[in-house]
């Protein structure tokens, strides 16, 4: 009874908000008023267009050009989690909300934002020198688009080339019937080295994982085997562990620990 006021006034007040808006946003009304309405704002166009070049090559060049920008932005998830630590590091992160046994807290929002930040810091010397290397060559016109591709994905290579395992790599390199030995890491084709890295990166995501699993596993034992010491049959192990999961993981300070192990384990 006591919230119905506060709730009838919060009513109006949306109510009115929402008819001011709706006033303001009006044109000049049949009935004579002289409201004077803002220009609205045009938004520049953007064509695509394929035909002839009037003897412009420029421009078909400019076309083709932006066609490939829009194929890669349309890959750019793919490429984000699949060529970068993004990988090992949501997994890592997903194994620990299981282990303590917190099913949607953090959130996946929260999760994923986390992985990308932690994603954008670990790749950023990655980043400097491809954008030092082509991006800006490319874009001040000192560098053709085939060789910035090649000279931008140097970079990658070698980041990925630290992280894979070498059973992985032979593993593609079997499958595709090439040579497993090498004369050195240039050798090895992008589309053998992306699979193996990926690999490589759930197998030590995993391994992170079980040993954050471990202390957990290890409480809620002890938990479970306290409660059916003292009879309680009934009552769900999970129920009285997960405080005590929280209170341990707050008291390591887990947070540092588990992001400080990630950010460290690509050094």
């Amino acid at each position: 009874m006591l919230f119905r006021p506060l709730i009838r006034r919060f009513s109006f007040l949306v109510l009115f908000l929402s008819v001011l808006s709706v006033w303001t946003a009006l044109p000049d009304m049949a009935w004579g008023s002289n409201l004077s309405v803002a220009p609205v704002a045009q938004l520049p166009e953007l064509s695509l267009k394929f035909g002839s070049d009037n003897g412009q090559p420029s421009q078909v060049a400019m076309t083709v050009e932006l066609l490939l920008m829009l194929t890669v932005l349309s890959l750019a998830p793919s490429i984000l989690i699949m060529m970068t630590s993004f990988t090992r590091i949501i997994v890592v992160l997903s194994f620990l909300r299981q282990a303590m046994g917190t099913a949607q807290v953090p959130p996946n929002q929260v999760m994923i934002g986390l992985s990308l930040f932690l994603t954008f810091f670990i790749m950023a010397p990655v980043y400097k020198t491809m954008d030092d290397t082509a991006i800006t060559p490319y874009l001040e016109k000192r560098m053709a688009p085939d060789v910035a591709l090649t000279e931008a994905m140097k970079p990658v290579r070698n980041f990925m080339m630290k992280q894979v395992r070498k059973k992985d790599l032979a593993l593609f390199m079997k499958i595709g019937h090439l040579p497993e030995k090498v004369k050195s890491p240039d050798d090895i084709p992008t589309y053998v080295l992306i699979p193996a890295f990926v690999i490589s990166e759930l197998s030590t995501a995993f391994e992170m994982g079980f040993m954050i699993y471990l202390p957990f596993l290890i409480l809620d034992m002890v938990v479970s085997s306290v409660l059916m010491s003292m009879g309680m049959m009934m009552l769900p192990p999970t129920v009285v562990s997960m405080p005590f999961k929280i209170l341990l993981f707050v008291l390591v300070d887990g947070w540092s620990l588990v992001v400080g192990s990630l950010v460290q384990s690509f050094h």
